[in-house]
């Protein structure tokens, strides 16, 4: 009898069948026909009706320009805006973002944010509100009926199916008016834009356009009506017209804080010109996990992934480079990386410090691989948490500015002539638990814009090269203040030590 009550439990949990009842909408993209016909689509058919190539991509390297792109397609958008993302965080630029969601569907615009379920935590009340506009539309995925109103009592909930509440829609994906389109690896919080003062990562869009937008449109679709994807709705009641009070909060809030620097900048910006500075000519193909890949009931084949997917899209002969924010390679990767250094393969990788990283249990997880990869001739950097300026003027770069604390939370890897920006770690939690998106591009000019963005990245002044002494000791070389030190010690706290030390000695790197 305990064992079926329990059993209950976990399908109440997964299913949802014990939230509020609310009726759930089929939906689907705007029509290619009705997308052409919105500014953006006439922006982008413009833009690609002198090229051969089916798509262009500009490159978003700057935090508060990448915020600046985004908040403006919600201005130009003029019949729909989709919304996938993993984390929604509380701050100046989601206040902003929902403050507009809510002027766009006043003005026509059907919006539809999707968010994982971990990521809504706290914040149920006021996504209800919001999708409490006839025109918003919000779900959450993977959800659980109970304990969401805090992260400790989420977890908790959790426990009535661990290993599936183990797994997380990590996508990251905005789509305007099906005719423009940024993936990459940002979340939505200050942190991901350059609009907190104390730490802020370095992260990578790519803004596309062209036919692999409306692939992109498909993946969300996918996402969308899944079943996983539930109204909001049925976990928090609020009143019919809560979207309102929470406009006349934001806007009383915005109002408040309409003179602080970081907003001053944004009102700067043209709203008549498209959401790319310099577009790159070229092809991109639309990679994602399928939408059920959270609910199988082991971890899948890795073939059967969105890494299968790229691996099978591409060709290595000349130079791989990964940049990752959590690199955790595992035995059989590390195998992979050593054979290709070995067959004359240039392989780099640039990921966190132990100082820089969010994560110190996934650093845990790579530092012990550090010497092999190294002594097979792989490149290593890592970037560290306080950054120097070297008298670049250069905004498209890897640098973080205006915060005391960085930390790299890139997804980007190069195959040759090939360039996949998404939300795919280079860790197992990307391969195996998470569901991941990304596009993967052929254009010469993208590569020459990473390759400038790689070079940054190696700049001493704000990354550390790891490299073995004579004796085979791990080092790692910098610049400060202008002249070039060895530590022979890896930087870190004690704690960040302790738990990297823990994480290696539970052997927990199948799970980072």
């Amino acid at each position: 009898m305990g064992k079926r009550w329990l059993a209950s439990i976990a399908l109440c949990v997964v299913l949802a069948g014990c939230a509020q009842s609310v009726v759930r909408e089929h939906h689907s993209a705007l029509a290619l026909d009705d997308a052409r016909q919105t500014w953006l689509g006439g922006q982008a058919q413009q833009a690609l009706a002198e090229q051969t190539d089916p798509d262009g991509f500009g490159l978003l390297a700057n935090g508060q320009e990448a915020f600046g792109v985004r908040a403006g397609l919600i201005k130009q958008a003029q019949r729909e805006l989709d919304i996938q993302t993993y984390l929604l965080g509380e701050g100046q630029t989601t206040n902003l973002v929902f403050s507009r969601l809510l002027t766009a569907a006043e003005e026509g615009v059907r919006v539809r944010l999707l968010v994982d379920d971990m990521g809504a935590v706290g914040q149920g009340e006021r996504l209800a509100a919001l999708a409490s506009h006839p025109g918003i539309y919000v779900r959450v995925y993977n959800p659980v009926s109970v304990g969401r109103g805090h992260l400790v009592t989420r977890v908790l909930a959790s426990v009535a199916n661990p290993a599936q509440q183990h797994r997380r829609m990590h996508n990251k994906l905005w789509i305007a008016d099906n005719s423009v389109a940024i993936v990459g690896g940002r979340n939505l919080g200050d942190e991901y834009f350059d609009a907190n003062d104390s730490r802020n990562f370095a992260d990578l869009d790519l803004v596309a356009i062209g036919e692999v937008v409306p692939t992109l449109s498909q993946s969300f679709d996918l996402y969308w009506n899944h079943g996983l994807a539930q109204p909001i709705e049925r976990y928090h009641q609020v009143s019919a017209n809560a979207w309102q009070a929470l406009q006349a909060e934001l806007n009383a809030w915005l109002d408040d804080n309409a003179d602080s620097a970081y907003f001053s900048e944004l009102r700067q910006q043209s709203y008549n010109t498209p959401p790319w500075e310099e577009l790159h000519r070229g092809e991109g193909l639309a990679l994602w996990d399928a939408p059920g890949k959270l609910t199988q009931s082991g971890a899948p084949d890795w073939k059967d992934t969105l890494l299968g997917d790229l691996t099978a899209n591409t060709q290595l002969k000349e130079r791989l480079i990964l940049i990752s924010a959590y690199f955790v390679p595992t035995e059989r990767g590390v195998a992979r990386l050593t054979a290709l250094a070995d067959q004359g393969v240039q392989v780099e990788i640039i990921t966190n410090s132990l100082e820089s990283t969010d994560a110190a249990v996934v650093h845990g997880a790579y530092a012990p691989w550090r010497k092999t990869l190294l002594e097979h001739g792989v490149t290593l950097y890592e970037l560290r948490p306080e950054q120097e300026a070297n008298g670049s003027t250069d905004d498209n770069e890897m640098r973080v500015p205006g915060a005391s604390a960085s930390a790299l939370h890139i997804k980007a890897i190069s195959f040759d002539d090939q360039l996949f920006v998404g939300s795919f770690n280079v860790d197992p939690r990307s391969v195996l638990w998470n569901t991941e998106v990304g596009v993967l591009v052929s254009s010469d000019t993208l590569m020459e814009a990473f390759d400038t963005l790689v070079n940054v990245g190696r700049d001493p002044a704000i990354s550390y090269r790891v490299v073995l002494d004579d004796n085979n000791i791990l080092n790692w070389e910098l610049e400060h203040r202008g002249e070039p030190q060895v530590l022979t010690e890896e930087p870190g706290s004690t704690w960040q030590h302790f738990n990297a030390w823990l994480s290696h000695t539970l052997r927990l790197e199948r799970w980072l």
